[in-house]
């Protein structure tokens, strides 16, 4: 298959690119290279990624239309993997318009460019556990109404998805948004509590801490999330006779564990004590995000394997050969 994949130098674009290629298939990747945390790390992921045959990279907005067009040219891809976007929940308490750019231009952008765009058959999109916000009964299932999100991040990310459902029902473009579950692992990013948590562990600083440590989080290994992305992309979309051709799959862990549990797991690798320091949470944070994977088990038979007991030792030995340590 030919896919293009936007963010495609992000955390899970890096990862799912490399899956993809592997997989035998035609990738063009393209992400703007952004500075919302240190590029440099994104140069090192495309630089992991290297020279293929069967790869290019190209640096461009895809919410600049224009310039989506320019980077694509003549090239027809058979399945759109959309996971350029602003990530993070408390960036948007200071910078709103970063996201109102980049995820809802941008994926309205995108949806323009899919529905025009000959030959292809699927377009995949990351949405978000953010979605679901405070009311909604865990575990969180994709039928729950999801229409009441804390933070800004949820709500643009839970205006894609209605943005995608009209396309499926006017275009007839199929679609298949993934709501990701706080996803962590090697190449990770830096604005993410087991990557700041683990380097404060190991340079002895102290370590902020929400909620007293006791908010919930449906930790997901990346190499699990990645597994169940080419699978998606693999396997031809097939919508019920009659019905809008989009889908929505929670892709989670299904196993809650507490902030202080992260920790923990920290410590325990590292064989090092943290320095917590208890504190009053932004606005915009989730007291808890709790997958139900029902859908994504019966149509995939997706099932993690990784643990954050397991995980978390494979994030801080990669995190300790990054920096040296």
């Amino acid at each position: 298959m030919r896919v293009l994949v936007t963010g495609g130098a992000g955390f899970i674009g890096y990862h799912a690119t490399l899956a993809l290629l592997d997989a035998g298939h035609s990738v063009t990747a393209m992400d703007d290279v952004n500075a919302y945390y240190d590029p440099a790390l994104k140069q090192r992921r495309l630089a992991e990624i290297g020279a293929r045959s069967s790869y290019r990279f190209v640096k461009v907005d895809v919410a600049d239309a224009e310039a989506l067009r320019a980077a694509a040219g003549n090239d027809r891809y058979d399945v759109i993997l959309h996971l350029a976007a602003q990530a993070g929940v408390r960036y948007a308490n200071t910078n709103p318009g970063a996201y109102t750019h980049a995820n809802l231009v941008g994926h309205s952008t995108l949806l323009e460019f899919a529905r025009h765009h000959e030959g292809l058959k699927h377009l995949v999109y990351a949405s978000s556990s953010s979605v679901y916000g405070n009311d909604t009964k865990p575990p969180f299932s994709e039928d729950a109404r999801a229409d009441r999100p804390v933070s800004f991040y949820g709500a643009t990310k839970r205006s894609c998805e209605l943005l995608s459902h009209s396309y499926a029902e006017l275009y007839r473009l199929p679609q298949t948004g993934l709501r990701f579950f706080t996803v962590y692992g090697p190449w990770g990013r830096p604005d993410m509590a087991y990557w700041s948590f683990t380097d404060a562990i190991l340079h002895d600083r102290a370590i902020p801490v929400f909620g007293d440590g006791k908010l919930l989080r449906d930790f997901t290994y990346v190499d699990d999330v990645v597994a169940a992305l080419v699978a998606i992309v693999e396997k031809p979309f097939a919508g019920a006779a009659g019905e809008a051709p989009h889908r929505i799959y929670n892709l989670g862990n299904s196993h809650p564990q507490s902030v202080l549990d992260l920790i923990g797991h920290i410590e325990r690798t590292t064989n090092r004590k943290a320095q917590v320091e208890y504190r009053d949470g932004p606005p915009g944070d989730v007291r808890e995000t709790f997958a139900d994977i029902t859908r994504a088990r019966r149509d995939y038979g997706f099932a993690p394997k990784v643990s954050l007991e397991n995980g978390i030792p494979r994030f801080v030995e990669w995190f300790r050969n990054y920096h040296r340590l």
